[in-house]
């Protein structure tokens, strides 16, 4: 049996080592083999100039033979070897034949270890990445998720590891966090990839702001509605540097390229380092407070009723990320308009 094209082949197109590949052949047709002949002793060689695949069957040398299946006589034997002795044992090629079930039982062997052995790279060459982000091109959108392109692997992004809402079109570079590396494919993925999670903005943030990657500002806390908006709470060991300021540059040239890679969502930077009252003013951007008592966990807000909406924000997001942020239970209070006072006031004493 002939297999150096095949082995030619899969040498080129899986960029497979082909000493290894030879092994897996090996491997395969010897279970076909075993599969028909299972009481046989058999081993197969493969000759890497001609690419004949040889079968051998392992028999007793006897004087005389009783089972031709795992016997041969001293004088066939001594055909093969001339110093082979009665009661020793002699490799000498097999005739049997295998039939197109064992051809496939070989073929699905085969196809589950080149599987393996390819899985083993990808995780080599990836499993130090994972938890960082990795440039990708898009390849395809499939049922439950998207199809990234990574060097030369393809990788998952999960529809529920996804940004809500965005559309990633074929053939686009993305950034991803490579937030898993399976050592055998989990439904058919092995790389693992997200864009949803806090750690995704996070390790955006050291890619684009140096003082970040450096831990000159630190990253203290971070809640977020992917596709709506995140907010980031920051702080800085040094005096001089302004942690919110650092991270949004110059004409907000910083924060520009990762809220490109976000799409539409927003992003409020908040520093850590101001007053309770301060922080929960911050916290509830874009709308204009005008006064904040905390007590007991609970943080009352008093604001205009034209601002009360930017306080909630789209079905309650903001005030709900505020709330996550700080670790308190938000209260809005609505301003009385002294105006207003004095209107009730006149209404009153006219009734009387």
């Amino acid at each position: 049996m002939n297999l150096l094209n095949v082995i030619d082949e899969l040498v080129e197109e899986r960029d497979l080592d082909r000493t290894t590949l030879i092994n897996v052949v090996i491997e395969g047709m010897l279970a076909a083999y075993k599969k028909k002949y299972p009481h046989l002793e058999l081993r197969i060689s493969f000759e890497a100039n001609s690419g004949n695949l040889s079968v051998d069957i392992l028999k007793d040398v006897v004087t005389s033979v009783e089972d031709e299946e795992c016997q041969i006589s001293l004088r066939k034997a001594r055909g093969a070897d001339s110093k082979i002795a009665l009661g020793q044992k002699i490799w000498v090629p097999f005739d049997g034949s295998i039939g197109r079930v064992e051809i496939l039982k070989a073929r699905q062997i085969i196809a589950q270890k080149i599987g393996a052995i390819e899985a083993r790279v990808i995780f080599d060459a990836f499993k130090s990445k994972e938890g960082t982000v990795v440039q990708g091109s898009v390849y395809k959108s499939e049922r439950g998720g998207t199809v990234i392109k990574i060097q030369d692997a393809y990788a998952f992004l999960p529809q529920s590891l996804s940004i809500a809402g965005e559309k990633l079109v074929p053939g686009y570079p993305v950034k991803v966090l490579l937030k898993e590396v399976l050592l055998e494919p989990r439904n058919e993925n092995q790389l693992i990839l997200d864009r949803a999670s806090v750690d995704f903005l996070k390790r955006l943030f050291e890619l684009e702001i140096p003082e970040v990657f450096e831990r000159l500002v630190d990253i203290r806390k971070i809640v977020r509605d992917p596709g709506y908006k995140s907010k980031v709470m920051v702080s800085s060991h040094d005096a001089n540097i302004d942690p919110v300021g650092t991270c949004v540059g110059v004409g907000g040239v910083r924060i520009k390229p990762i809220l490109k890679e976000l799409g539409g969502e927003k992003i409020d930077i908040i520093t850590a380092d101001a007053s309770q009252e301060e922080l929960v003013k911050s916290s509830l951007k874009p709308a204009e407070i005008n006064r904040v008592e905390v007590m007991n966990g609970v943080a009352r807000v008093w604001l205009d009723d034209e601002q009360r909406s930017l306080a909630i924000g789209k079905m309650g997001k903001n005030i709900a990320l505020a709330s996550a942020l700080l670790g308190l239970t938000i209260e809005l209070v609505e301003n009385i308009d002294p105006n207003k006072k004095e209107l009730l006031s006149d209404v009153g004493e006219n009734n009387e």
